[in-house]
């Protein structure tokens, strides 16, 4: 079973207790996934949860049986949910935030879908216009942006912020969904920090090891001249230790020393044998 399946199958088992978060709940799912054929509302599509959930909200709202509407159970049930001919329901049932939970949770369940997060955030209901809308409005009033596109002939609402899509599925009440979201964000964000480390410390690595080859050839280059034998204690001492030690950082460097010294002591006196390194080239260069 998908990611999204399994959000889904959790908001079905959830049933609201008023009355007017079932209608709300209700009329989203006829404006996602219903039509009018001969004047009766029929459900389009073959969706086995979504025609579960209708007819349990219709025995909770109704008398009549869901699995045989005709005219006047049509008109009766529009009317309660307050849906015109073009199925889309009046504003009124959403005046309270409990029934805006009910409303997108209907509507995720009829259009709703959502990537495994695993492989990305995206979260989006797939509609068209003035229904898309709706939805838009209904999530901007718990403080969620959502953004709209074409596709085909449908208006698609969705989301790919991981904070925004948690927060959706805190309104709609998928809490354990929400769970298993953020366990998997968290191990997603674990294994993007492991490789960012690993990736800084393997370019450092080679920075020191570049670094290094450069010092070991201008040291090379003093000890064949004269030069290295006027060199100070301290600027010999270093310059040894880097030859024997080349694939030492500056801090591990400073430690071999006799008299420890500091990784900015050891880079200056590295910096130092390397401008006399490429003084002395100069000179060179200048005489032949």
């Amino acid at each position: 079973m998908s990611f999204s399946s399994e959000v889904k199958q959790e908001l079905a088992g959830i049933m609201p207790n008023a009355r007017h978060c079932r209608i709300a709940e209700l009329a989203a799912l006829v404006m996602c996934a219903a039509g009018i054929e001969n004047n009766r509302i029929v459900l389009t599509g073959d969706n086995p949860l979504i025609r579960e959930r209708f007819g349990i909200l219709v025995r909770k709202l109704f008398t009549f049986d869901p699995g045989n509407i005709g005219d006047n159970e049509t008109v009766q049930l529009l009317e309660t949910i307050k849906m015109n001919g073009e199925l889309i329901p009046d504003s009124m049932i959403l005046k309270l935030p409990c029934c805006k939970r009910a409303f997108l949770r209907g509507a995720f369940i009829a259009c709703g879908s959502m990537t495994d997060p695993e492989k990305e955030y995206h979260l989006e209901f797939v509609t068209d216009g003035e229904r898309a809308q709706m939805i838009v409005d209904s999530l901007t009033s718990f403080d969620i942006e959502a953004k709209t596109t074409d596709r085909k002939k449908s208006s698609v609402v969705y989301v790919k912020d991981s904070d925004r899509i948690v927060d959706i599925l805190n309104v709609i009440e998928a809490h354990v969904a929400l769970m298993s979201f953020e366990n998997v964000r968290i191990l997603k964000d674990m294994r993007n920090s492991v490789n960012r480390r690993v990736n800084c410390e393997t370019a450092n690595i080679g920075k020191t090891i570049t670094a290094a080859g450069r010092q070991i050839e201008d040291i090379e280059y003093l000890r064949e001249s004269h030069l290295f034998s006027e060199l100070s204690d301290d600027l010999k001492e270093t310059a040894m230790l880097r030859l024997e030690h080349p694939d030492s950082s500056l801090a591990e460097l400073g430690k071999l020393h006799g008299r420890p010294v500091g990784r900015s002591g050891v880079n200056h006196r590295l910096a130092r044998l390397s401008e006399m390194a490429q003084k002395l080239r100069e000179e060179n260069a200048g005489m032949e």
